[in-house]
């Protein structure tokens, strides 16, 4: 059908824009199209296109000091790998919060039980599993990477306890459905918060509040800028090393 549909738009006088979520299988579809197809991916924000989403649902932004407004603009940048879907549920948070300038603390609530963030993850990580196949081993290799990565195939085999080649398998499948990458033959999550989200939610208990709590700032300390002076909020509650705390530019004092 798909083929199909392709050859009746490339015979038409009129001209399309399609859309879709799984880049994998466009490109897939496309090689052997016409030239009359071009695909154009949607780059991730900047910390300039994120300033300007912030701005209408982020009370008093306009108001903040210059420095403290590039830097907000860059933590929700990096804490939401630059994804437009994110950086406003970020900012929406923050603004039901009183305008309180605390990305971590409003992605801490949107990974909870009833967070909005929450139900989203869920629902693209079905939406994704069920578009591929072998859903259990998928799902025991998501949950392999959510705890490490990036792997190797002979990594992940190992822990999966299958072979390297129904592991290359499974692996394939979950790049058709952009749930993992692969760089230099080491995979990982496409996407770092849906791997945060498995960390919480993918266990036989629901994550506690103090879990969510830690699992976000642990997300947070490893994406922040290290040498800015907020990310020693993001530390609160966690059990770091003193050399940690140096490596993010915070002086210490006995």
């Amino acid at each position: 059908m798909l083929r199909d549909l392709l050859e009746a738009l490339a015979g038409s006088p009129n001209r399309f824009v399609l859309t879709t979520r799984y880049v994998a299988r466009a490109h897939r579809l496309l090689r052997d199209a016409t030239a009359r197809f071009e695909v154009m991916h949607v780059p991730a924000l900047a910390p300039a296109d994120v300033a300007d989403l912030l701005a209408p649902a982020f009370n008093g932004y306009e108001q903040m000091a210059t420095d403290d407004r590039d830097y907000l603009s860059r933590a929700v940048q990096v804490l939401t790998d630059g994804r437009a879907a994110y950086v406003r549920a970020i900012g929406e948070a923050m603004a039901h919060m009183g305008g309180t300038a605390d990305p971590v603390g409003a992605l801490t609530g949107l990974m909870s039980a009833d967070g909005a963030l929450n139900h989203w993850c869920c629902f693209c990580y079905e939406l994704r599993l069920h578009r591929a196949r072998g859903y259990g081993a998928l799902k025991a290799i998501l949950d392999i990477l959510a705890h490490e990565e990036p792997m190797t195939l002979t990594e992940i085999s190992q822990r999966l306890h299958r072979t390297p080649g129904s592991t290359k398998d499974y692996l394939s499948w979950l790049e058709d459905v952009d749930l993992v990458t692969s760089r230099q033959k080491r995979y990982s999550f496409t996407d770092p918060l849906l791997r945060l989200w498995v960390r919480l939610h993918c266990r036989p208990v629901p994550p506690s509040a103090d879990d969510v709590a830690r699992e976000v700032q642990r997300y947070a300390v490893g994406r922040l800028p290290h040498a800015d002076p907020v990310p020693a909020l993001a530390y609160a509650g966690v059990e770091v090393s003193a050399d940690e705390r140096k490596s993010w530019g915070i002086i210490e004092i006995d």
